[in-house]
């Protein structure tokens, strides 16, 4: 066996590695050693990248890979539960530019030659090049509205959609110019700077409630992007890697635009979530009364249960309040009471972010349900704490034709026998409407901080 088969075996054992990982995900019972099985793959897939390099490039390749491990350990173990959006949404739009930047390398390198670059080739640089840029200046753009650096509601402009589409037209020209064999190292750059602002312009327009949405789909432009880079540089196992990337971002995009009832081209350019109001407006507009209780009545009604569901939502990432939440559970437990939670698909900042909460306090897989799972034990359920959940919640999906969410699946809490809602104030979810929820005869207000709340009730609970 020759060094280049001898790399070839170690790339498709990587690849089987990569696909076993990402299986190993969809169950929270597997989804640590899946992670680690694909961890493995990722450092072997370094190792034997590192022994096919020419030896000429090593020292700035071990440097590239220095530098950039540390900031992404750093990173990884300094960013706070409520920012990891952001993380996620910053180091996908790291993984689209870097893949633009090879490509715009390649080109420089390839142009001018005595042979012509092949169809092929100009394809997939061309491709990766503008997808890529369209990734990177979209997940930037993501992550400043999460960390709330710009505006979180949808920034439009007159003409926006005519100047977005006449955009992507002079893209498409640029790259049929490109590929046709006329060599230019500035048309290919002006392509890149028109994906970017593509790229600006179309997640500017994306209000926050959409941007788990938004990330999946940049996520899948950044695999999309790889995938052609592998092309680029014959590299079987970035091919592999990057389509999975694609292909699961995909399907994740999907799965989060049914889970709100919305098209993909409804969240790209619906702009959804320019509401700011604070008011409680309740069904048909009338306004509603809200219903505020302290710690030790709502303790009582806890302690007293037969069965308590958790709604968690934002609000309790926010507050660093999952340990607390569990703490509680756990008292309620010793009292005989079935606890569970309530997970909805697009609760919280980025895809998985409640169950990710939730795993860091231990709080037992067997007691996660998703909303097609605990929709139906509503009505058999005692009291529905909603922490720091609002949308996801909201009745006006089901009940009110004329809301901006009706036909968003919800968890239906306002079907228990008693809600408690944990929030600091009346504020308006990401989407910026009025919850109907909070003006339900049945439901009961705990105003204050979400940590500070739950950690009394633990206390009060105890003396039930």
């Amino acid at each position: 066996m020759d060094k280049r088969q001898a790399v070839d075996l170690a790339y498709l054992v990587c690849a089987i590695t990569f696909i076993i990982g990402l299986k190993r995900l969809s169950s929270p019972r597997t989804a640590v050693r899946g992670n680690q099985v694909a961890a493995f793959g990722m450092v072997l897939a370094i190792g034997v990248t590192l022994w096919d390099a020419d030896a000429r490039d090593l020292a700035w390749i071990i440097a590239g890979i220095v530098i950039g491990g540390v900031i992404g350990a750093y990173s990884a173990r300094a960013v706070k539960m409520t920012a990891m959006p952001q993380m996620v949404a910053l180091f996908n739009g790291v993984g689209g530019g870097a893949a633009a930047l090879i490509s715009i390398s390649e080109y420089h390198d390839r142009i001018g030659l005595a042979t012509d670059p092949a169809t092929s080739f100009l394809i997939s640089t061309l491709f990766s090049a503008i997808v890529g840029g369209v990734s990177f200046a979209g997940s930037m753009i993501a992550f400043g509205k999460l960390q709330e650096v710009i505006s979180g509601s949808p920034v439009t402009v007159p003409g926006q959609k005519a100047v977005n589409a006449v955009n992507f037209i002079a893209i498409v020209v640029l790259a049929v110019y490109l590929a046709a064999g006329n060599e230019s190292e500035g048309v290919l750059v002006l392509a890149v700077a028109l994906s970017l602002l593509l790229g600006v312009s179309l997640v500017m327009a994306i209000g926050g409630a959409d941007m788990p949405v938004v990330i999946s789909l940049l996520n899948s432009f950044t695999g999309l992007a790889a995938a052609a880079t592998g092309f680029t540089l014959h590299n079987n196992l970035l091919i592999i890697a990057g389509t999975l990337v694609g292909a699961s971002g995909a399907l994740l995009t999907q799965m989060m635009s049914r889970a709100m009832n919305r098209s993909l081209a409804n969240v790209v350019f619906g702009a959804f979530g320019t509401g700011s109001g604070t008011a409680v407006v309740g069904p048909a507009g009338a306004q509603g009364t809200v219903r505020s209780a302290s710690a030790d009545d709502v303790a009582v009604m806890l302690g007293y249960a037969r069965r308590v569901v958790i709604v968690p939502g934002y609000g309790l990432a926010v507050a660093q309040a999952q340990h607390v939440v569990r703490e509680l559970a756990d008292q309620l437990e010793r009292k005989g009471v079935d606890v569970r939670y309530a997970i909805h698909p697009v609760a919280g900042r980025m895809p998985g972010h409640m169950n990710v909460l939730l795993a860091e306090a231990d709080v037992p897989y067997t007691q996660l349900y998703e909303m097609d799972e605990i929709n139906a034990e509503f009505p058999r359920t005692d009291v529905s704490l909603v922490v720091g959940a609002n949308d996801v919640v909201n009745p006006a999906a089901k009940n009110t034709p004329g809301s901006p969410i009706y036909g968003m699946p919800v968890l239906n809490v306002d079907q228990s026998q008693a809600v408690v809602v944990l929030k600091r104030s009346m504020n308006t979810g990401f989407a910026g409407i009025d919850n109907e929820l909070f003006t339900d005869p049945k439901t009961t207000m705990l105003f204050g901080d979400a940590k500070e709340s739950l950690a009394n009730l633990v206390t009060s609970v105890k003396n039930v």
